[in-house]
């Protein structure tokens, strides 16, 4: 069945494939896939046509290594150097790399032991990256100089707070270089002049307790060179928008242009010269609005499905009319889409092709609520056949996360085909701790509110039994890092709703992890999960931990993934928790543990051998639910 699955996802994928151009000055930038190849290949054209020059092949850089990450991919102004970074282990410590795109040759220069986040100065030979302490924390920001040791580097920013992580970017005015050091529930933001790398970089606020916001750098005629701020400043819980000048960006100076929604969360916003996008979500669903700077006037561009997603996509230039987003539903595949900002017309520049003569039309999708006993509302994302019978009989497959505030949307996935094309229903259960419905809606799913997430998923589980779309001998659960956590606790709480669990590099042993301060990243964590050295902190983790609350109990069925090199979720976590489970599980029904020898948190890089192992867990999931077909 497993290879059967395998066969099927790549005869639904295109294997040789490009993606839509993202232009940027004389030059289009896209990314290839060839048939057989594991990895992407970038590469960019002229703009409006030309030959095609490959600036990095991942599969060559990849050869001789069981794993191959490409981190961080930033070319400079004048487009001739690419600065990346590489991971050949899955422990997420990158060795970054130049390469000039006139002779494809690699600089001599390299920096070891780097992570996410990379800039460039206007003078093309200064590049910013971000290094990290000893437990996995993003804290420093170095500037190196092309040509130069790595040793000669200089740092920028330190972090001594280990609870804030740091990362660093440019602008797309290509302004300012930004420097971002948040917790999670606090931000500071740095700047550094683009066209003066060497500037000791200024703040735009100085951080207070509780204070978050993100910057993007905005200029036009009308209101000169500004900051464009979203906080949650003020009692502003969903955020607002608020504008401050360059020269003088504290809160002080702080001039408001969209104020906070009490049923709007305002998430990101990003600037173009005659335009701003904000990414809103109302109800659990994205939207996009558009703010014309000159007339102040603003429109929300309309999507057609009842559940879906959208998103800013790659938009490289700021003096720009058109914007590059993406759409999709449950039912739609991935659509790159030019939206013209002043004309409010849309042109698709790419639908990801479904190969194998998918039909969308035999497919529907809805949002059911879910009522809990304390009056929350769940959302759920469903998507089925047509033709399937719901009479309670259907297997289905419930998906959750619901932690940090993200949000998880609908999105297509052609593997997915092969679940729902054996008559499968597919639902997200969109539970308190995920950030679907504002900021309120997280925080009543964290700290020692987390088991609003697992009674929240138990609850979604119950309506779908309900409302006819299967029974629990039929429904199987799925949920990866914290939304393992999330698998943990419900299967802990009601064994008796699932035919089967799916937990992928589950956070599961939560109190012993976060009393370890020695472990990469606990003390960032405790901001999200608690602080066990404290009393009340310890109890409440104590109560809902998975491996703490394992107890004599028929469990389900179990596929338990892992990886040994994460370097976020520590192989013996689930290792252990498995191991206590088969200890006092009283069904027969197998508990399995999967380990990846040569991968990290994210599972096997390479685009087959991650296929594999997703037809693996759709083998596993089908054949638990009575699917051997």
């Amino acid at each position: 069945l497993r290879e059967r699955i395998f066969g099927e996802i790549k005869a639904r994928i295109e294997e040789t494939d490009i993606s839509a151009p993202v232009p940027r000055d004389d030059w289009e930038y896209v990314t290839r896939t060839v048939e057989g190849l594991q990895y992407a290949i970038h590469a960019r054209r002229p703009r409006g046509g030309g030959e095609e020059q490959v600036l990095l092949d991942e599969n060559v850089e990849a050869a001789g290594h069981p794993y191959f990450a490409l981190g961080g991919f930033a070319i400079t102004p004048d487009h001739a150097v690419v600065a990346y970074s590489v991971d050949t282990s899955g422990g997420e410590r990158y060795a970054l790399h130049f390469r000039d795109l006139t002779t494809g040759r690699d600089f001599a220069d390299v920096v070891d032991d780097v992570t996410y986040g990379l800039a460039w100065a206007d003078d093309a030979r200064t590049c910013f990256y971000v290094r990290l302490d000893d437990s996995m924390r993003p804290w420093q920001v170095w500037r190196h100089e092309l040509g130069t040791e790595a040793a000669a580097d200089v740092l920028v920013f330190q972090e001594d707070d280990e609870r804030f992580y740091v990362t660093v970017h440019r602008t797309r005015s290509g302004g300012y270089v930004l420097v971002d050091s948040a917790s999670k529930t606090q931000s500071e933001i740095w700047f550094v002049p683009a066209n003066d790398p060497t500037a000791t970089p200024a703040v735009v606020a100085a951080r207070e307790a509780g204070l978050e916001y993100t910057v993007e750098h905005h200029r036009d005629a009308a209101h000169g060179e500004r900051f464009l701020v979203i906080t949650n400043a003020d009692g502003a819980r969903n955020f607002k928008l608020v504008a401050a000048p360059t020269s003088d960006p504290g809160r002080a100076a702080w001039v408001e242009l969209v104020p906070h929604r009490a049923d709007v969360r305002l998430e990101d916003v990003d600037a173009f010269a005659s335009h701003i996008v904000l990414s809103e979500r109302r109800e659990g669903l994205v939207e996009l609005r558009v703010l014309d700077c000159a007339s102040g006037t603003d429109h929300v561009i309309a999507f057609p499905d009842p559940v879906y997603t959208a998103w800013v996509g790659a938009n490289a230039e700021f003096d720009t009319g058109v914007l590059r987003y993406g759409y999709t539903s449950l039912v739609a595949p991935a659509t790159d889409v030019d939206y013209d900002l002043t004309a409010h017309t849309a042109k698709i520049v790419k639908t990801q092709p479904v190969r194998g003569g998918y039909d969308a039309s035999a497919y529907t999708s809805a949002r059911v609520w879910a009522e809990q006993p304390d009056g929350a509302r769940v959302p759920m994302s469903i998507v089925h056949r047509k033709d399937v019978a719901l009479d309670g009989t259907a297997p289905a497959l419930l998906y959750g996360y619901g932690a940090y505030e993200h949000s998880t949307d609908a999105t297509f996935r052609a593997s997915r085909l092969s679940l729902l094309d054996r008559g499968f229903v597919f639902a997200i259960a969109h539970v308190r701790g995920g950030g679907e419905l504002g900021r309120a809606w997280y925080e009543a799913g964290r700290l020692e509110y987390k088991r609003n997430s697992f009674l929240d998923f138990v609850g979604c589980a119950e309506a779908l039994v309900a409302h006819g779309y299967t029974t629990p001998a039929r429904l199987v659960a799925r949920g990866g890092s914290a939304g393992g956590l999330l698998m943990g606790g419900v299967v802990n709480l009601r064994p008796d709703l699932f035919a089967a669990i799916v937990a992928e590099v589950p956070f599961v042993d939560v109190l012993t992890t976060m009393l370890d301060a020695e472990l990469p990243l606990t003390i960032t964590e405790w901001e999200e999960w608690g602080d066990p050295r404290q009393a009340d902190d310890y109890a409440w983790i104590k109560e809902y931990s998975p491996y703490d609350n394992v107890r004599a109990q028929a469990y389900p069925a179990m596929l338990v993934t892992t990886a040994l090199n994460d370097p976020r979720v520590q192989y013996w976590e689930p290792a252990k928790w498995v191991a206590k489970l088969r200890t006092l599980n009283t069904s027969d029904r197998p508990i399995m543990l999967h380990t990846e020898l040569d991968a990290g948190h994210g599972g096997p890089s390479g685009r087959y051998d991650a296929w594999r192992e997703e037809a693996m867990i759709l083998a596993f999931v089908a054949a638990a639910t009575g699917v051997t077909a």
